[in-house]
């Protein structure tokens, strides 16, 4: 049987960051999706779809090799509720695909593509790092979504203005 470290590995890591990516899509208000804070930026329901659908692209990573911008498909929650199902959903599979996967098969390539154009090539392996820093990434710019529209901010990585652990 393969050696399955590095997706042990990953998954720690996903893990770590779940409850607090949790809290903050369970404070979105359906009724904010549309706001963005300037008009070069993107809207915090797109945002906060980003933060619910990155653990779907581990999945593709792993298990197809590619993520095609062209045909990857987008949810379109109507509620709060169905985001943060969504992303308990992606978890899901993402968690599954990381248990998975040998570290073999984590070394094999990724495509990133739009139709026919490949974008960039990875392995496997730095494509599921990189995921989860963008997770987190995006995870950080939403924070920045809720404290401009007043919606209290979780604790992440120690207390925030607004939740005390302590």
């Amino acid at each position: 049987m393969s050696r399955n470290t590095l997706g042990v590995m990953y998954l720690k890591e996903l893990e770590a960051e779940v409850i607090s990516s949790r809290k903050c899509l369970e404070k979105i208000p359906i009724g904010l999706f549309s706001w963005k804070p300037h008009e070069k930026s993107m809207t915090m329901g797109y945002l906060a779809l980003l933060v619910a659908e990155i653990p779907k692209w581990i999945t593709h990573i792993i298990e197809k090799s590619v993520i095609d911008f062209a045909t990857f498909e987008h949810f379109k929650p109507e509620t709060t509720s169905e985001l943060v199902d969504h992303f308990e959903e992606n978890l899901r599979t993402a968690k599954k695909a990381l248990q998975n996967a040998s570290d073999k098969a984590l070394s094999e390539s990724f495509y990133l593509k739009n139709q026919d154009q490949i974008i960039f090539r990875s392995p496997k392996d730095e494509i599921v790092a990189q995921s989860i820093n963008h997770l987190v990434h995006h995870r950080g710019q939403l924070t920045v979504y809720m404290r401009l529209n007043d919606i209290p901010v979780p604790s992440i990585y120690g207390p925030s203005a607004d939740e005390k652990v302590f």
